[in-house]
């Protein structure tokens, strides 16, 4: 059974950083591509980020130089490290696994976590 679970959310400050992970069970994680999608209040879901199996990354035009997608097969985990935060970066942050080794810039899977909750405010 697919299992991802996030972590790392948290209140900060607009221009704080936070580190999302996202620990994955059930498959193969070194061969599948990931993505990181949001989803802010009264709002539908966003996606955000997307790394290949090979470490290919994109990027949303909202988050780009601001986040990294990472991630560590050795440790099954995806990473999202979140620097120079915006109020507008507020949401529930969601990983999810593509059904292949190549991402599709722009769309997520359906997400299946609970999701981790990022909020920024003064």
């Amino acid at each position: 059974e697919v299992q991802l679970v996030e972590s790392g959310g948290g209140t900060v400050q607009p221009g704080g950083s936070l580190r999302l992970s996202c620990a994955a069970s059930g498959f193969p994680f070194s061969m599948y591509a990931m993505s990181w999608a949001r989803q802010a209040p009264g709002k539908g879901l966003e996606w955000v980020s997307a790394i290949s199996s090979g470490g290919i990354t994109s990027y949303a035009d909202s988050v780009k130089g601001r986040f990294t997608i990472s991630r560590d097969n050795a440790k099954n985990t995806l990473y999202l490290q979140m620097n120079s935060l915006k109020p507008e970066d507020t949401a529930v942050y969601y990983c999810a696994k593509y059904y292949g080794s190549a991402a599709v810039v722009g769309t997520t899977p359906t997400p299946t976590g609970q999701g981790t909750q990022v909020t920024v405010s003064s």
